[in-house]
């Protein structure tokens, strides 16, 4: 890293191992070039040297220069002004609510009025609500989580994006490990379930691309036709929530037609007889699943006998890339359980490049006790765990939580920073009701005046990844890296460790720990316990190692041919059986909101991601607004929809529910099926509701949790769709 960095400066300017923290499995190692005269950034690229980055960057960050130096980047503490009132505001004019303040008023009165809402109402009527606005060890979770803990505030189960999956992983393999990025070039058959490779896993496409020039195939399984879907050799349009269907109808015509692997799911599989029993019920027949899923018995058989015989007719194995789509449903758990069975069945695993991919976050053996301080809420004025709040839920939370006393108090002070809440929770217009009360105090620490920060009594500045240092895993790839601060704060802003730990001295907390430096905090995450079996997985890593090579690889361990293959043997699994758990067998159940049990709103909606957005993050840049205009205050729809309805190209449209309404414009094509509708997830307050009320597409979602894992089910939502009224 020092040698790239040495031969790319010059006397004018000096370049920087970062790497980019948004909510992407790539965490790309990226080098940012800082004039020296001026402290400016004025390039970033991929880091060459990184083996999956391997120098390029997503359309997203490659012009995040537009981010950093944006003239709308909030830069200082703010207060709402007296007498305006919570609510949206129009982009451009949120300074006319708000006045600039010093930090010391800004933080002298978010602990005053936390301190007075603790003594009156209880400390965990606070409730803090963040998630991966930046997935940095110490800006997704650190001095944050000492200080909630330590004030006895509510704990936030952290769930909208992909605890269903992850509990689905664990309850399969009890540690969740997976085929590196650059193995899936050795593949004969890649399945792309739930994944839009293409959008929001791009560094993973080289790879893929790779194998199929030798000869792999490229299966696409999703409801939307999305980027990755009109690439591939095939694109298996699933009904949405029907995934954990699929699955058992794969595994029905495997074990119908004796294409498993006995050998090793005998040396590495418990529940097998039983797995067996139910796949080969008569409603896992491809005949029976067709009607549900949308796709042909051929189709299905097809496809997994291909999955079941890719190795021996190819010498190559088949590997799923499996996304967290399929996980955002009701029976979303039970879905990533079944598929993550497949490989079980057929041995991938065995073979270099084969198995499933859904996260490698579970690699990294971070030591999270030391950085969160679990224990600090025993000193805390409850003297125990404070209660867990479900951020799915939050419209909940914010109206009707503390109703009952069993539930505890109301809770009246949110603190919301890594998260724009106003935008990507479900159930919009609870959250908006909740935000809108005038006795809840509402701290918001971002980088924009978001949708959230309309609601807020107190901004505070957050800085980019260009503006502080961390240290980083991946949820894509196996690298520990280093990221170093390129360029000064700009304005007054300052980052998670700074906020929370002054704050925490405001408070009277005397705890040694709320004086720990980056550096501090970096050293104690890359110290695991001893008695946790990844500890290995860290040889020889530090902070030292990191600043000076910027990204290291984990050390796994390597059989006799130097190869490290996941759940090859039952040494790798960490479930009570010590081996890969087929039982409890996966149900399928139809969500309560798909076509299943549709009356009065009859379409199932895809509350979609766009490409060039980061969830909500990017949206209100005018470069991703560009790269994303084909898709702007659009609802996609099938002609066997509009047809009906009697809308046409162009018209405008209201999408409802007894949740919500928004209106956009009717666009007909094929991105999606019979019975779906899609739009895309935008801000709010940026307009693409043609209504002027100010919502997005969570407007119409809900508060429903997933099976397993208590997550958000975005993708279990009906609708109605009807041209729109000539007046709103």
């Amino acid at each position: 890293m020092e040698k790239i960095a040495a031969e790319q400066a010059n006397d004018a300017s000096r370049v920087v191992h970062a790497v980019c923290s948004h909510d992407c499995p790539d965490s790309c190692g990226v080098l940012i070039t800082v004039d020296q005269l001026t402290g400016k950034a004025t390039k970033i690229q991929g880091d060459p040297a990184h083996p999956v980055t391997r120098g390029f960057l997503c359309g997203k960050v490659a012009k995040y220069l537009d981010r950093v130096y944006s003239p709308d980047r909030l830069l200082y503490p703010m207060r709402r002004k007296a007498g305006i009132a919570k609510g949206p505001l129009a982009q451009g004019r949120e300074l006319e609510a708000f006045e600039r303040i010093s930090w010391d008023e800004a933080l002298d009165t978010i602990a005053v009025r936390l301190q007075s809402i603790s003594d009156e109402f209880g400390p965990e009527s606070i409730l803090p609500y963040s998630y991966a606005g930046t997935i940095g060890q110490l800006g997704y979770g650190s001095m944050d989580r000492r200080f909630f803990h330590r004030l006895g505030a509510s704990q936030l189960d952290r769930t909208i994006c992909a605890s269903a999956g992850g509990a689905a992983l664990l309850s399969v393999y009890g540690v969740k490990l997976a085929p590196p990025p650059q193995d899936f070039a050795r593949a004969g058959l890649i399945i792309a379930w739930g994944a839009n490779i293409h959008g929001n896993n791009i560094h993973l496409w080289p790879f893929i691309e790779e194998a199929r020039r030798d000869g792999a195939k490229l299966v696409v399984i999703d409801p939307y036709r999305t980027r990755t879907a009109a690439l591939a050799d095939q694109h298996l349009a699933i009904n949405p929530g029907t995934d954990a269907l699929l699955a058992l109808s794969l595994m029905h015509v495997i074990l119908r037609d004796g294409l498993e692997d006995s050998s090793y799911i005998a040396a590495n599989t418990h529940g097998f007889t039983e797995l067996r029993a139910h796949a080969l019920k008569p409603e896992h027949a491809p005949e029976a699943a067709a009607r549900i899923t949308g796709i042909d018995a051929e189709t299905i058989t097809a496809l997994a006998r291909a999955y079941a015989t890719t190795q021996r007719r190819t010498g190559k194995p088949a590997v799923i890339r499996l996304n967290y789509g399929i996980q955002r449903s009701q029976n979303g758990g039970t879905a990533a359980r079944a598929v993550a069975m497949l490989p079980l069945l057929v041995g991938a695993w065995k073979y270099r490049g084969g198995g499933v991919q859904l996260s490698t976050s579970g690699s990294f053996p971070f030591n999270n006790d030391d950085l969160q301080r679990l224990d600090l809420m025993l000193a805390s004025p409850l003297g125990r765990p404070a209660r867990v709040v479900n951020m799915s839920e939050l419209g909940h939370a914010l109206t009707t939580l503390g109703e009952h006393k069993e539930d505890g108090p109301p809770v009246k002070a949110l603190f919301v920073y890594n998260s724009n809440a106003a935008a990507v929770a479900p159930n919009q217009n609870a959250v908006l009701r909740g935000l809108k009360r005038e006795d809840l105090f509402v701290v918001v620490h971002d980088q924009f005046f978001t949708d959230t920060a309309d609601y807020a009594d107190i901004l505070l500045p957050a800085p980019t990844f260009f503006e502080t240092k961390d240290v980083q895993g991946a949820y894509g790839h196996l690298f520990v890296q280093i990221s170093d601060q390129a360029i000064a704060p700009l304005g007054e802003v300052r980052n998670n460790v700074a906020v929370f730990s002054e704050l925490a001295r405001r408070m009277g907390f005397t705890e040694a720990c709320f004086s720990d430096t980056v550096d501090d905090l970096i050293d104690q995450t890359l110290a695991p316990p001893s008695h946790d079996h990844r500890a290995a997985w860290f040889a020889g890593i530090d902070r030292a190692r990191l600043e000076r090579e910027g990204h290291v690889p984990l050390q796994f361990p390597i059989d006799a041919n130097g190869d490290t293959l996941p759940f090859s043997d039952a040494s790798w699994f960490r479930t009570p059986s010590g081996k890969g758990e087929l039982i409890p067998v996966p149900v399928f159940r139809a969500p309560q909101e798909s076509r299943a049990n549709a009356a009065d709103y009859p379409l199932e909606f895809l509350p979609r991601k766009a490409d060039n957005f980061m969830n909500s993050t990017f949206a209100n840049h005018p470069t991703h607004q560009r790269m994303e205009s084909r898709t702007a205050g659009l609802l996609e729809m099938h002609a066997d929809d509009a047809a009906p309805r009697g809308v046409v190209n162009g018209d405008e449209v209201e999408i409802f529910n007894g949740r919500g309404r928004i209106r956009l414009r009717a666009h007909i094509g094929d991105k999606v099926g019979s019975g779906v509708v899609a739009a895309r997830l935008d801000w709010a307050k940026l307009g693409s509701d043609l209504s002027g009320a100010g919502a997005n597409v969570n407007a119409l979602t809900s508060e429903t949790l997933t099976d397993i894992g208590g997550g958000a089910t975005f993708y279990s939502t009906l609708v109605e769709v009807r041209k729109a009224p000539l007046h709103a």
